[in-house]
């Protein structure tokens, strides 16, 4: 087992070390080259339009998943009792 938590814990720190690596100069670049400024006008724009949108079906297919894990949850559960 500790053998276990020593790879994974290496893999972790190694992950880690890379995605900085390559995020830390990415968000340098951007926010030296204007690119924020055009991020900021799309996130005005968004608030503008009405509507249900990506992000609504996004959010009712996250809620339909959270249920359907729990409806998982309740009937394991439940199956476990009846056994006894």
């Amino acid at each position: 087992m500790s053998s276990v938590v020593k790879w994974w814990s290496r893999t972790a720190a190694a992950v880690t070390g890379l995605m900085l690596t390559l995020v830390v100069p990415v968000h340098a670049w951007a926010a030296s080259n204007g690119v924020a400024d055009v991020a900021i006008e799309a996130a005005k724009y968004r608030t503008r339009r009405r509507g249900f949108g990506f992000f609504g079906f996004a959010a009712v297919c996250c809620i339909a998943v959270v249920a359907g894990v729990g409806l998982i949850v309740f009937l394991i559960v439940r199956s476990r009792r009846r056994k006894k």
